[in-house]
């Protein structure tokens, strides 16, 4: 018997002042953190921030390598690092930001693939979902309420 599995994305345009207080903190500390990044090969800076069910807000930036698979996204830096530290503690909201390098405004952003998947295993582990944040260009932002906003059809999804 043909079944037709079927998902829609929705994702919400946000100018600053839509944000919640702890957002814009958020997007703040990514935003400071961004010119941390180690990006000599793809000159592509980015920093991720999350937000702790503590309230506590983490930063890290993406760390690239002469050897490209062995780098690491802000993304996934951001999450194993409050994994590993604040096991106990769910991660609620993810905010990326990018630019690069020489460029005066942000660049458009998504996490990559791995991100993606990564963010999935944490929605998992923590059974709880992820609201995720990105920088546009022109200063607004993209909301995922969670990550099956930007990963459709994800591991779990195909077992139902």
């Amino acid at each position: 018997m043909k079944r037709i599995i079927e998902q829609s994305v929705i994702l919400e345009v946000l100018e600053l002042e839509d944000l919640g207080k702890e957002e814009v903190k958020m997007m703040e500390k990514a935003l400071a953190y961004l010119e941390n990044a180690y990006a000599p090969y793809s000159s592509f800076f980015v920093a991720a921030s999350v937000l702790l069910d503590n309230g506590e807000i983490l930063t890290s930036t993406n760390q690239e390598n002469a050897s490209f698979p062995v780098g690491v996204c802000a993304e996934r830096s951001v999450l194993t690092y409050a994994g590993a530290n604040f096991p106990g503690v769910k991660p609620l909201k993810i905010g990326i930001v990018a630019k690069r390098r020489g460029e005066g405004g942000f660049a458009t952003v998504s996490p990559c693939g791995l991100c993606r998947q990564t963010i999935s295993e944490y929605e998992q582990r923590y059974q709880t979902e992820i609201e995720i944040l990105m920088q546009t260009p022109d200063g607004n932002f993209l909301k995922a309420a969670n990550i099956s906003q930007l990963l459709p059809f994800k591991f779990t999804d195909l077992n139902s």
